[in-house]
């Protein structure tokens, strides 16, 4: 293999540890020495990763709940350009603002798709177990160089605006990290075995479509809760996809995972608890109501969860 997952992980490390320099740099940061060591700890789980005791990197995790609780991560000063200057380079770079963006999914399918086999010198190019992932690091990066180009910005600049986009997001960076690694410490908990007990106790899941809805519609739920659908996932598949759909049904294990997921985003879209994708987004666009991403994907999200039910109850068995 020549491009490696393990490569993505040393970057988005080192642009954490810019931002923690940066930070510290920045003498108008009320709160600099604070918002350094918060940036710093999470930069030093990726840089070190496995190299950390596992009790240490939840102390750290835990310090950095701290510093975040009791607001030591604040914001910095940023060195804006006017709202005329913004309109001048908008309309000077035209629909060309979009490639960046754009080459992101592009590269990302591309590299899924038409390089997953490509070899050279006897070596697969991209990492086979972290296809998807290699690929949208691949994708980002170029996104990156090309945006420089277009807009005639250095990398430092790059990097300014990474710390920039970081500060405003805050704590909210870390959600889905630490989220994930709630669900799996609920798995290990035994949550999904008193999640079965509580539904099979209380709902008749001898009717496949109340199975599925309650599969569903639980995915959903506690994504809600949890703010999070990696959170909600081994729960709730521990619970009611594995021993009811999988075990008393025979559904498609890859069927049930895959509509299961997509209904916990459906709780994603419903939730102020997923704050990175719905209360940041409003607070960066400077809405006058924090909830009104959340108010516009209501009317998506619930039938969408209705067509996950149909979609499942069809497709198990496949």
């Amino acid at each position: 293999m020549i491009v490696k997952l393990d490569w993505f992980i040393v970057i988005v490390g080192l642009l954490l540890l810019s931002a923690a320099v940066m930070a510290l740099l920045d003498r108008d940061n009320p709160k600099r020495y604070s918002s350094a060591l918060f940036w710093v700890l999470y930069a030093a789980i990726y840089l070190a990763g496995e190299q950390i005791p596992p009790a240490v990197s939840g102390l750290m995790m835990v310090l950095m709940a701290l510093l975040a609780g009791f607001g030591g991560v604040a914001l910095g000063r940023h060195t804006e350009r006017t709202a005329e200057q913004r309109k001048d380079s908008a309309q000077r770079l035209g629909h060309r603002l979009l490639i960046p963006a754009l080459l992101i999914p592009i590269t990302t399918m591309i590299g899924s798709t038409l390089l997953k086999d490509v070899q050279i010198a006897g070596a697969l190019l991209l990492d086979p177990k972290n296809l998807t992932l290699v690929s949208l690091g691949c994708g980002s990066l170029l996104a990156v160089a090309t945006a420089c180009w277009l807009t005639r910005a250095t990398p430092l600049q790059a990097l300014r605006e990474s710390r920039r986009l970081m500060d405003h997001l805050g704590w909210a960076l870390v959600l889905p990290h630490m989220l994930a690694v709630l669900g799996l410490l609920f798995t290990e908990a035994g949550m999904g075995k008193a999640v079965a007990h509580v539904v099979t106790s209380y709902i008749n899941l001898d009717i496949r479509l109340v199975a599925v809805a309650v599969y569903c519609i639980g995915m959903a739920l506690f994504t809600i809760i949890m703010g999070n659908g990696f959170a909600a996932f081994p729960v709730i598949a521990g619970g009611v996809g594995i021993p009811v759909l999988v075990g008393v049904y025979h559904a498609n294990p890859a069927v049930m995972a895959a509509i299961g997921m997509f209904s916990a985003y459906c709780g994603t879209l419903m939730t102020p608890m997923a704050a990175n994708f719905n209360i940041v987004p409003a607070a960066l666009l400077e809405l006058p109501d924090k909830n009104a991403v959340i108010r516009a994907q209501i009317g998506t999200a619930l039938p969408l969860l209705l067509a996950n039910i149909a979609l499942l109850y069809f497709l198990m068995n496949l």
